[in-house]
């Protein structure tokens, strides 16, 4: 092999090779994408991070050059110097296909044994074989641009809060353990054996120091850790991008996240985001669209038809009204050919498998509409049920009966699945909203108790102080989710900063005194020095980065992902640790009987 000299030193990318630089003299370095052997022709395609371009051999090569470059095999590293030319053939695939470099110098820096895939994206390779060989996966053209596209995003936040008079704070990766929703990722102590510190699953206490200290404008791409069950868009370990404003109020932080989003699409995507973001409450948001984010880049809109069938023959209807519950529906447009009786079938078990006792339709395919439920109900119940619905000929209306907490959910999650089965989402659409007075509580069955909705340092909505004892479920807090097209990217809320309102709420939520001084008591003790109003939210950058790369899976913009049970491929972890080391710690490890 060849070594690298300072006279290798490269003057441009593959990808900035192009006819600008005709006739100039260029040093490129990178991984052979692959060689064509034409006999007296050899060409090479030479990739890094910005593209692809040509290296071009032939009679007038010189013999040793030649020779190592017949020798040369996919993914070797090499270095070529050479004049750029006209390709005599142009590759329309390639950015830069209409011009090549004809090599004088030629160093084959590295060789590559032969790859377990092929480094292309049209390659068919399981998942877990690219993901163990993770490093030769990023060198394909899809993961180079959306992990070059991630930078690109964090660029722009960074100088977007900059010149808003953001300031950016590192905060601790080892922190108390405190609720915050999810499982702690815990640190074994060694100084203090049997004490743990944990991973943050956010830096939202000290991001409220950094308040009371004084930082008002305060910004951080933050690693965050949650452990919980993986999913297409969550990761055991993620970045968010983390802010906090002191003396606003809840229109100022949405306005600067809303100024951050229009910046962020215009400059890395050219596209134009419309402002001003539209906003829907929660309780809006659930009863059009079943859903606390929803994609509104399609219709098919929840229809509440209770008040004409309360008193229908039909005891699924009547009875779901008496009980305080809803007889609600969605219709599918033009769907009647589509949602045969063996789909609508099929979308029946899926209401079942999410929690609804059934599914009720009217399939308008005929000059007569196909009811389900028609033998049950009285004249002119049907006209008025499809007059409220606009359900006409060709269209399959969906209707579901139960409690609210049934009814709407199930319906939201029948509106995507049809959407989805009749291909009426739009492409590169980009459908902003917000989501603004969650429910501050809500009732766990189990414990049979009020728990916090979001952290307990959200401030509930003023009006709504009054109701605190008397009257949780109406409870709202100024609290507001940024959604876009179906994927939450950011929440935030205001915070609660008066000492005695805060004691409350930790007593409203069954935290015993004890309890709040042992997980809070540092921060309620900072109260009493003085703390301004304010506020924050958090976006989740890696989300961000998934939907404007267009890809269906978080795994695809991370470098180093994990798989479904939270485990790194690629370095086979997490893994055991010797007892010699658990033993510094304080640690043993009891195995479970698989008997």
């Amino acid at each position: 092999m060849d070594r690298l000299t300072k006279e290798d030193r490269r003057t441009h990318y593959c990808g900035e090779v192009d006819r600008e630089k005709l006739g100039k003299r260029v040093c490129v370095c990178g991984w052979v994408q692959k060689q064509r052997d034409l006999g007296s022709l050899i060409f090479i395609d030479l990739r890094d991070r910005t593209g692809i371009v040509q290296l071009a051999f032939d009679e007038k090569t010189d013999k040793a050059i030649f020779d190592s470059a017949f020798r040369t095999r996919s993914e070797y590293v090499v270095v070529a110097k050479g004049t750029v030319r006209e390709r005599s053939s142009v590759n329309s695939q390639m950015k830069n296909g209409d011009v090549e470099i004809e090599v004088d110098e030629y160093k084959i820096i590295s060789a590559a044994q032969t790859t377990p895939f092929e480094i292309s994206d049209g390659a068919g390779v399981k998942d877990e074989l690219r993901l163990k060989y993770r490093y030769l996966d990023l060198r394909r053209p899809t993961l180079t641009k959306n992990i070059l596209m991630r930078h690109e995003i964090a660029r722009v936040t960074r100088e977007y809060y900059y010149e808003n008079g953001f300031i950016e704070i590192e905060t601790p990766m080892l922190i108390k353990s405190t609720p915050e929703g999810a499982r702690d990722y815990l640190v074994p102590s060694r100084i203090r054996k049997g004490s743990f510190y944990a991973l943050p699953q956010s830096p939202q206490l000290y991001k409220q120091l950094l308040m009371i200290a004084g930082y008002d404008r305060y910004i951080q791409l933050a690693r965050c850790f949650r452990d919980e069950d993986l999913r297409a868009d969550r990761q055991p370990e993620f970045t968010q991008i983390d802010l906090e404003m002191s003396f606003v109020n809840q229109d100022d932080i949405m306005n600067m996240n809303e100024g951050y989003v229009v910046r962020l699409f215009k400059e890395i995507l050219g596209v134009e985001i419309k402002q001003p973001i539209p906003r829907l409450t929660y309780k809006d948001a659930m009863e059009r669209y079943g859903s606390d984010k929803p994609d509104t880049r399609f219709g098919m809109e929840i229809k509440n038809i209770s008040d004409i069938v309360k008193d229908s023959g039909f005891s699924v209807f009547s009875g779901a009204v008496a009980s305080g519950g809803s007889v609600r529906a969605i219709v599918a447009k033009g769907a009647s050919d589509v949602l045969t009786r063996k789909e609508i079938d099929k979308l029946t078990e899926h209401a079942k498998g999410i929690g609804a006792k059934g599914l009720a339709y009217i399939r308008y395919n005929e000059d007569a509409p196909n009811c389900s439920f028609a033998k049950f109900l009285k004249d002119g119940e049907l006209d008025a049920i499809l007059e409220r619905i606009d359900c006409k000929k060709g269209d399959v209306a969906l209707i579901v009966a139960d409690s609210d907490k049934v009814t709407l959910p199930t319906l939201g999650a029948l509106r995507l699945t049809v959407a989805k089965k009749l291909d009426i989402i739009p492409k590169n659409l980009y459908n902003f909203v917000w989501i603004t007075e969650f429910p501050f509580f809500e009732w766990n069955e189990e414990t049979q108790n009020w728990d916090a909705m979001h952290h307990p340092f959200t401030m509930p909505l003023e009006e709504c102080l009054d109701k605190l004892d008397s009257d949780k479920g109406s409870v709202r807090a100024t609290s507001f989710d940024l959604v876009l097209n179906g994927v939450e990217l950011s929440s935030g809320s205001m915070r609660i900063t008066d000492p005695s309102l805060q004691q409350k709420m930790f007593t409203l939520l069954g935290l015993t005194k004890e309890e709040i001084d042992a997980k809070f008591g540092f921060l309620v003790d900072a109260y009493r020095y003085g703390a301004p109003p304010h506020g924050g939210a958090a976006l989740g950058l890696d989300r961000i980065a998934m939907i404007m790369c267009g890809a269906d899976n978080l795994r695809d913009v991370v470098a180093f992902p994990k798989v479904q049970n939270a485990s790194e491929l690629m370095t086979d972890c997490p893994s055991e640790v010797n007892e010699k080391d658990l033993d510094v710690l304080g640690i043993k490890v009891v195995k479970e009987d698989k008997e």
